[in-house]
């Protein structure tokens, strides 16, 4: 049977969805706590991590090599497409809050940017994405197939990377994370073209896909200096809210910035059927004329409704809403760190909490 493109859900939706004890519960009304210590701005962070970020870099192309030249080309161009290298530095910054540095953190901190290089290459394939960091994405370069086989070549390589370190907690970690994170691509899954999604659903779909991941770099980080279990279960609590920030004012920009800014094409969430909060909000607050074309352009991916989306998330404070839930978000990861010791490095993972919800791509 022939269905029209966009006009049913990818894969059939289950009546309904079981929560996830984890997972906050939407913020109704959000009020971040003031900044409890120091803070560093990025540049700081980036001067402060910048030794140790080279020395991970050194060891991400030493163990990119390939005798297959496809995996060579496919894999240098992404992670040469640079980024902000979010996840490796908090793993380092974390690591080295506690006082550690070396090689096993260099190397751990490889391992989680090759995780989240290959999350890249197969989301824009399952997103049929042509533009990553203002250029184009692999699969528009080089095609699926190639972008998805070379996503399972660095996810492999990182658990080599992970098994020559030989510690069971860092094995555990990182198995059950990317477990995790391909949970959250089928939950996403679900989820498009569902003009049903609420904020809970969305919240569990950025838990897995995103904030998990940064709550593993900064636990591992804790774990390799040789934290107790409060100090690592901390950092993991700040890695979790800080991805959850992240990811909310990632949304939001979708619908606040340019393309030319973003790096992205505006509006692509629509475009791939995604309802995230911005829309969600809206959808839960306007009337019911306007709720209805709200639903047709999720179903539909329909861009050309961009101006009804935009003048509706306007309407209903959406946006104001979706940055003060980022705010609380940063706010509770910052206030994870207030056990720790007042130093630079402590100063950057604040300051990172800060920045989260603060930019502008």
């Amino acid at each position: 049977m022939s269905v029209e493109h966009g006009a049913q859900p990818i894969i059939p939706r289950p009546s309904k969805l079981l929560p996830m004890p984890d997972t906050p519960a939407p913020h109704p009304r959000p009020q971040p706590r003031p900044s409890l210590g120091r803070q560093l701005d990025l540049p700081a962070i980036q001067a402060l991590t910048a030794p140790e970020m080279a020395a991970m870099d050194a060891l991400i192309r030493q163990r990119l090599a390939s005798d297959v030249v496809l995996i060579n080309q496919v894999a240098e161009y992404i992670i040469g497409a640079g980024g902000k290298r979010l996840r490796p530095m908090l793993l380092l910054l974390a690591a080295g809050a506690l006082g550690h540095r070396g090689p096993d953190a260099h190397q751990l901190a490889a391992v989680v940017e090759f995780i989240h290089t290959a999350t890249l290459l197969h989301d824009d394939v399952v997103d049929e994405s042509d533009l990553r960091r203002g250029r184009s994405t692999a699969n528009a370069v080089w095609g699926n197939a190639a972008s998805v086989l070379v996503g399972d070549f660095l996810y492999s390589r990182s658990f080599q990377l992970m098994v020559e370190l030989d510690q069971l907690d860092v094995m555990r970690i990182l198995a059950d994370t990317t477990n995790t994170i391909a949970e959250g691509e089928v939950l996403q899954l679900l989820h498009v073209r569902n003009p049903d999604t609420d904020e809970a659903a969305y919240l569990r779909v950025i838990e897995r896909k995103t904030a998990v991941l940064f709550a593993a770099a900064t636990r591992l980080g804790a774990l390799l200096a040789g934290a107790d279990a409060t100090t690592c279960d901390a950092m993991h609590t700040y890695g979790l809210h800080l991805g959850y920030a992240f990811q909310i004012a990632d949304d939001v920009l979708d619908y606040a910035s340019d393309a030319a800014t973003l790096g992205k094409n505006l509006g692509d969430d629509l475009a791939e059927g995604k309802a995230t909060l911005p829309l969600i909000h809206a959808m839960q607050h306007s009337d019911a004329e306007v709720k209805a074309v709200l639903r047709n352009a999720i179903e539909h991916g329909d861009t050309d409704a961009m101006p009804q989306v935009l003048a509706a998330i306007e309407s209903c404070g959406s946006l104001d809403y979706s940055r003060a839930c980022a705010r609380q978000h940063a706010s509770d990861a910052e206030f994870a760190l207030s056990g720790l010791p007042d130093n630079e490095h402590v100063a950057a993972l604040r300051g990172l909490a800060g920045y989260a919800v603060s930019r502008d791509h």
